[in-house]
């Protein structure tokens, strides 16, 4: 491709290269970097890219786009914001894969993996097509899944999933989209044909500082939607409306007033149902995930599929045979009488609503287990403390992904937040430990929820990534368990042997 080519929507500050030299490929990562590709230096968290133009050079760049003119002598484009430059070559460089599909973008704080789960299979049962998905869980290509690091990837990785999907003959695409990528641009020009805004409480705001640029970052998607649907029972549901340039739809459990309304809501230990409530029909809906929060999730997913004109019973029929989002609300198997649940909760108001959900069908005692992440939002720590003692019989306080941060700072800044009056509460310092004490004390009826890493099988601890797996740590548990059941059993056998043989 030619580098005119190339440029054809971007704005530039300043041109210093030929315009009909030919470029191989789009970069930049200069780990990964090619010779005769263009080189975008961005700035990230903790790297510059402008400060690794050299070595891009050196790898064999023809030409950089950048914010500032370099150091060195290079072709270079000089543009305002390379974050936005990255996204528009990106786009130009996969032939625009984003207007070829149906896109559905879903942002809010919570709920986001498992609506995008709700609508891609919805959406599969619905129309018979293949459908894409980018998110925090993984990258899935109809049925085949691909890794993913972050929940909405930088914007040329973004490009690059877009044009396999449609390659691949994806009709629709399913995409988290965090406040991140929002912010800093990694779906910038994309129109979605819908988006879905869950709900807002407190996250991020080590990046965002305050609630509000948090919702004004997560606004960003409704400003590029055709559609949007949007739950009228959160606070900052104002703020996405006021945002909104499409046609708006709204979902809510308690205002009357939205298009969806969920009522008569029951919940149980595998499943909830409710009715929906919309323009001259009511219909009884059946998840196969347990608590409120479903009902919200399952409501943004009929809403949302809706938009494409598809029956509201077909849409309801699909969902009865989901089977739910690996680590959030997900039920493990231990054939005991007492509940295991691993959830993904890892801010205050995800922590609430699972607590509040296992309350709401155990027989017995709530335990929660739980820790928070390090270099991250300080703020939510003690918060958690608070709700975790204030929801639950007893509180398991350990590690998550404590990265460069001491465990044990994390733990006493949760610990800041409990009041021992509210209930009994201890704290271990190792995961591995503190999921085994946890299972060694549940009775008959009790709900453990183990929360925090969800669907993730590791730990991040300093600069390394090790495996962890809280269901592994289950299983091994109840291995163990019954290997030494079995041991047990043998030994009374063969001492009932030898008193039979002393007769």
């Amino acid at each position: 491709m030619l580098l005119r080519e190339l440029l054809e929507k971007l704005e530039t500050i300043k041109v210093c290269a030929d315009l009909d030299m030919h470029i191989l490929g789009v970069s930049y990562d200069t780990r990964v970097i090619r010779t005769g590709e263009i080189f975008v230096a961005i700035r990230g968290y903790k790297h510059d890219g402008h400060k690794y133009i050299e070595e891009a050079v050196e790898k064999g760049v023809v030409c950089v786009i950048c914010e500032e003119e370099p150091e060195i002598s290079v072709p270079y484009i000089l543009v305002k914001d390379s974050r936005i430059a990255l996204s528009i070559v990106s786009a130009v460089w996969f032939k625009y894969p984003a207007k070829k599909v149906k896109i559905i973008g879903v942002t809010g704080t919570n709920g986001k993996t498992s609506v995008t789960y709700l609508i891609k299979h919805v959406l599969e049962k619905c129309s018979s097509k293949k459908v894409g998905l980018i998110g925090t869980n993984g990258n899935f290509i109809g049925d085949r899944e691909l890794p993913s690091e972050l929940t909405t990837p930088e914007s040329f990785e973004v490009q690059k999933l877009l044009d396999k999907m449609v390659l691949e003959n994806c009709e629709y695409v399913v995409m988290e989209a965090s406040s991140h990528a929002l912010h800093l641009h990694r779906v910038f020009g994309i129109e979605f044909d819908i988006g879905v805004f869950t709900n807002l409480t407190p996250e991020h705001l080590d990046f965002h500082e305050t609630m509000e640029e948090y919702a004004l970052a997560k606004s960003l998607l409704f400003k590029s939607c055709k559609n949007a649907i949007i739950n009228i029972d959160d606070p900052f549901a104002n703020t996405m409306l006021e945002n909104c340039t499409g046609n708006v739809s709204t979902f809510a459990v308690n205002n009357n007033s939205a298009k969806f309304v969920g009522k008569d809501v029951k919940l149980f230990t595998d499943k909830t149902e409710f009715c929906v409530i919309t323009v001259g029909e009511i219909n009884r809906v059946e998840v196969n995930i347990p608590g409120l929060f479903t009902v919200y999730n399952a409501l943004a997913a009929i809403a949302a599929v809706s938009i494409f004109e598809f029956e509201i019973e077909n849409i309801i029929t699909a969902l009865k045979s989901s089977q739910g989002v690996k680590g959030r609300a997900e039920i493990l198997y231990t054939g005991q009488d007492f509940t295991v649940l691993i959830d993904y909760a890892h801010t205050p108001d995800a922590l609430r609503s699972i607590i509040k959900a296992a309350r709401e069908f155990t027989r017995g005692k709530v335990i929660t287990l739980f820790g928070c992440g390090g270099d991250r939002d300080k703020s939510k720590r003690s918060l958690m403390g608070e709700i975790a003692a204030l929801l639950s019989d007893f509180v398991y306080i350990t590690t998550d992904n404590p990265r460069t941060e001491e465990p044990a700072d994390i733990i006493a800044d949760i610990l800041s937040g409990i009041n021992e009056s509210y209930t009994s509460y201890k704290s271990i310092l190792s995961r591995h430990e503190a999921i085994n004490t946890a299972l060694a004390g549940l009775k008959s009826g009790d709900v453990l929820i183990i929360a925090g890493k969800g669907h993730e099988t590791y730990q991040i601890i300093g600069e390394d990534k090790i495996d962890f797996d809280d269901r592994e740590v289950v299983a091994e548990y109840f291995k163990n368990q019954r290997i030494q059941e079995r041991k047990v059993s043998e030994e009374g056998l063969e001492l009932s042997g030898k008193a039979w043989s002393l007769v």
